[in-house]
């Protein structure tokens, strides 16, 4: 395990069956692999969990990397059965999953996280954009 980035702290809250991770700083670029890291550890070394809590209240700022470690972590709890909460998400974490349309997929209320489906080519393809406006 690597040493833990300045720019963001992980603290452990440990239950039998459930674990908080509290983060504080910026979930990005320089620092998500660093959360995705203890996500995966802590995964694969605690048989009975079932439920991830993720304190975001401490988060400053989260950029795209960030995002897809959450997302990431989301398909890997799912995987394992494991519930994924996103607690206490500030405005602007509420505002990134909402433009980028994933705050569905963390506040679903089912007992995991669904693992979204594969884009296929024409999909993908249709949401690029297109002409003059978007250069």
């Amino acid at each position: 395990m690597t040493s833990p980035p300045p720019d963001l702290r992980l603290s452990l809250v440990d239950g039998t069956d459930r674990l908080r991770i509290e983060m504080v700083g910026d979930l990005d670029h320089d620092n998500a692999e660093h959360l995705l890291d203890q996500v995966t550890e802590q995964l694969g070394g605690r048989p009975l969990l079932k439920d991830l809590h993720l304190h975001c209240a401490g988060l400053r700022s989260i950029d795209s990397l960030g995002l897809s470690v959450l997302l990431m972590i989301g398909r890997r709890t799912a995987a394992a059965g494991i519930r994924l909460h996103l607690e206490d998400r500030l405005p602007q974490l509420n505002r990134l999953l909402d433009v980028t349309g994933t705050l569905d997929y963390f506040t679903a209320s089912s007992p995991t996280i669904a693992t979204p489906s594969p884009l296929d080519e024409e999909s993908v393809a249709a949401a690029r954009p297109t002409g003059p406006e978007h250069t």
